[in-house]
């Protein structure tokens, strides 16, 4: 029984947010090295091969954050942190379990008015276990912008169905720079730029499989965490007060039809268009990659210098996109379901 829900809280996009899973830096402490009790700390602090331990029951809490061109603040509705204050992406830091496997984790810093530090942040950008000791074996002050647009990333998987100009369907894979796909808003379009990694499909990495049929779709459709989908209602099931919503893929997550597959690798795929285009994957209309200032910094420098050049980049605004927490899953995924044919 799928109840109808409040009225859905939107994000109108005037600033790109993202609400990150992290740790306050005092539950991740040294146990054994030259900072024997310490919490996690900055760059300048850090001694490689000294051993950390997360606490028991440790709260990892949303802390939303705000991208602007030159900076990053705290953003209204984070669980951590003073809103408006700046935040300081501090170095990239590679732990070592001691089975081998490796997890890194983002140091991000809270700075007061005077720039000094008011609190510190542990982002994991993979699992991170109790009772389980971790070595800081790297660290890396060059990538944490970088990681962070990683993270932010709308991203298709290998073997997806993407349809063409022509109405065939090519596996994403297999498609060239150049190729002709058809958009809802603007018919054919060009591919500009395709980007591709392999990457642990872990934590924030961990890809969103929506399930044959859930979406009125014939294939599994697998994406990452924070890819949009687009929704058309002819009648506004969702009380959103418009007819035309994204919604991230994260928040169907109902443990049934809709659920993150978390463990191994993933072949991440992003396509650029000069516009932000909703095309069709699987026969599901989802979002082509967003340029703004959280994924800049992911491109080639010489894709950076076209944008630098061309206007017309980000014509389609963020915006009528459902705010995390608005609607349960459940209810979602239903209701998505059945808004194109009611």
């Amino acid at each position: 029984m799928h109840n109808s829900p409040s009225q859905i809280s939107l994000n109108t996009g005037a600033v790109p947010t993202q609400v990150l899973p992290a740790y306050r830096a005092e539950s991740f402490r040294v146990i054994n090295g030259a900072n024997f009790g310490d919490a996690m700390s900055h760059a300048d602090e850090i001694e490689l091969a000294d051993i950390y331990r997360l606490e028991n029951d440790a709260p990892r809490v949303h802390l939303s954050v705000a991208v602007h061109d030159n900076a990053i603040t705290i953003a209204e509705g984070s669980e951590m942190g003073t809103v408006g204050a700046n935040v300081h992406l501090d170095c990239v830091v590679t732990l070592m379990a001691p089975d081998g496997s490796t997890v890194e984790v983002m140091i991000l810093i809270e700075l007061d008015d005077t720039g000094m530090v008011e609190d510190t942040y542990l982002l994991p950008l993979a699992a991170l276990y109790e009772k389980q000791d971790y070595a800081a074996i790297t660290l890396d002050r060059e990538s944490p912008r970088t990681r962070l647009a990683e993270v932010a990333c709308v991203s298709f998987t290998r073997g997806t169905l993407i349809t063409l100009a022509n109405g065939m369907q090519k596996p994403i894979e297999q498609l060239n720079i150049g190729d002709r796909v058809l958009t809802r808003d603007h018919g054919p379009r060009e591919i500009r730029w395709i980007g591709h990694q392999t990457m642990r499909a872990t934590g924030s990495f961990a890809p969103i499989i929506i399930k044959k049929g859930t979406l009125n779709n014939e294939n599994d459709l697998t994406v990452s965490p924070n890819h949009r989908l687009f929704i058309y209602q002819r009648k506004d099931r969702l009380r959103a007060g418009r007819a035309e919503i994204l919604v991230k893929a994260k928040l169907l997550v109902n443990g049934i039809n809709v659920v993150q597959s978390d463990g191994g690798f993933v072949e991440y795929y992003q396509l650029l268009f000069d516009n932000h285009e909703i095309i069709y994957a699987e026969g599901i209309a989802a979002e082509s990659m967003f340029v703004d200032t959280q994924v800049k910094p992911y491109l080639p420098a010489d894709i950076q210098a076209r944008l630098s050049n061309v206007t017309d980049f980000q014509d389609v605004p963020r915006a009528y996109e459902i705010v995390d927490g608005a609607l349960a899953p459940e209810d979602a995924a239903h209701l998505l379901r059945i808004a194109p044919a009611s």
